[in-house]
């Protein structure tokens, strides 16, 4: 599992799988959501607008992302 830090109190799906080099672009996001299985905290998600907070977890293409927050 690899920690991916943010700073504030939550992200979207979307720019959170931009933050850790899942995707380098918002169009292969919408694409992503649609051709892979994306899970959130174990449960499917297609909604790039998924709100994650920290502690949340992100589960695609093999890779295990944890939400953590960035120490301030």
């Amino acid at each position: 599992m690899t920690d991916v830090q943010i700073n504030g109190d939550a992200i979207r799906l979307g720019q959170f799988l931009k933050l850790a080099d899942v995707v380098q672009a918002g169009a292969e996001v919408k694409e992503l959501l649609a051709d892979d299985v994306v899970l959130v905290n174990d449960q499917p998600e297609d909604r790039r607008g998924r709100q994650l907070v920290p502690g949340d977890v992100v589960a695609v293409r093999g890779q295990v992302l944890r939400v953590t927050r960035a120490a301030v």
